[in-house]
């Protein structure tokens, strides 16, 4: 998109610099897919347009949001804040998770909303994982026993095709969506971490179609890919 041959090329960057960027760099205090999904946009953004101090406000706001969104038992018995949250006691942050009071490993903020809302932000976790990647800087290290432990959660959920659960209040809204892709890739084709369940539902799931908002061909352009 950046190629000398493009005339609208410098237009569209402008449009990138002065109307996207802005907001998106900013971030949300609300559900987290909604921040991780700005902070994706944001570090292809600044990609794009080589603007380093962009990229590293972007990275900077994601690696504090992931902790945020997905619980790991050392975390202790609550999952941690994000930067400027205002959940300042136990029932907001109960409230903020969706009901959820006590947390289990790879649980995100948003299982007990839906599938579709947590895939969206781990879709997003996983892209800006791998554009560092890219950028020869990765945050795999940083991120990516959450992001794994999550899609392994998850997974075994939707393999099971059921919504009766006593993990959530109510029965579980399942619909995942093709977002294991590129984390299937890093983690465990480049990386050789095991991932059975996530294996098992991305070969089932086969070949990942598009979200209809920002996952798209992803077994296309990542699958079993060694670069």
């Amino acid at each position: 998109m950046r190629g000398p041959l493009w005339d609208g090329a410098a237009r569209f960057a402008g449009m990138l610099r002065n109307a996207y960027l802005p907001t998106v760099i900013r971030g949300s205090q609300r559900n987290g897919n909604w921040e991780l999904t700005m902070m994706d946009a944001a570090a292809g953004i600044a990609v794009h347009l080589d603007d380093r101090a962009a990229y590293e406000r972007a990275i900077t706001r994601y690696l504090k949001r992931v902790p945020a969104y997905i619980y790991l038992r050392a975390d202790g018995r609550l999952p941690k804040r994000a930067p400027g949250s205002k959940l300042t006691t136990r029932r907001a942050i109960f409230d903020y998770w969706h009901g959820r009071t006590r947390f289990k490993r790879g649980l995100t903020q948003e299982t007990c909303r839906d599938f579709t809302h947590t895939g969206y932000g781990l879709a997003a976790i996983a892209h800006v994982a791998e554009t560092t990647h890219i950028q020869r800087r990765s945050v795999y290290s940083r991120v990516g026993a959450r992001l794994r432990h999550a899609l392994e959660f998850h997974a075994k959920y939707q393999l099971r095709g059921s919504s009766r659960s006593r993990l959530c209040r109510q029965p579980l809204d399942l619909g995942l969506g093709p977002v294991t892709e590129i984390a299937l890739n890093a983690m465990h084709h480049r990386s050789g971490r095991a991932m059975s369940a996530t294996e098992q539902l991305t070969l089932r799931q086969r070949p990942a179609g598009t979200n209809n908002l920002f996952v798209a061909w992803e077994t296309l352009t990542h699958a079993e890919n060694p670069h």
